[in-house]
């Protein structure tokens, strides 16, 4: 498969995974972040954690009087930027091996870009697209 044929086909698969994915996916809330650390803080206490308790009610109290869906969608959007360039260099980084014929150099590379490509679907979830 030629080096085209194979970013096409890998983006192709990635977009797919990424629409279905974002379809179930819910976008994080303040009152979602809110939940969470709740659920963490009760899960803590049940394993006596008195230690995670103190740090996740401090997180919680700041979620709290700090947390807008604005910001919280800021956050969120620069995170899904800052992936999409991760993916664009892993796929030079892929392109680049690929030049040198080196398989296991190629295999390496095209194994980062995957997990870079997981990593920008799961922001993409978190910011509902």
């Amino acid at each position: 498969m030629t080096f085209k044929k194979t970013v096409i086909f890998a983006m192709t698969v990635a977009s797919l995974g990424m629409m279905s994915a974002a379809a179930n996916a819910a976008a994080v809330t303040c009152a979602s972040k809110q939940q969470s650390i709740e659920e963490q803080i009760q899960y803590a206490q049940q394993h006596n954690n008195t230690h995670r308790v103190a740090g996740l009610q401090k997180a919680l109290s700041e979620v709290k009087s700090n947390c807008t869906e604005a910001g919280l969608r800021a956050d969120l959007q620069k995170d899904v930027t800052e992936k999409q360039q991760k993916v664009a260099e892993r796929q030079q980084e892929l392109s680049e091996a690929q030049q040198t014929g080196k398989t296991d150099k190629i295999s390496k590379k095209e194994k980062k870009l995957v997990e870079a490509q997981d990593e920008l679907k799961e922001a993409q979830q978190a910011l509902g697209q």
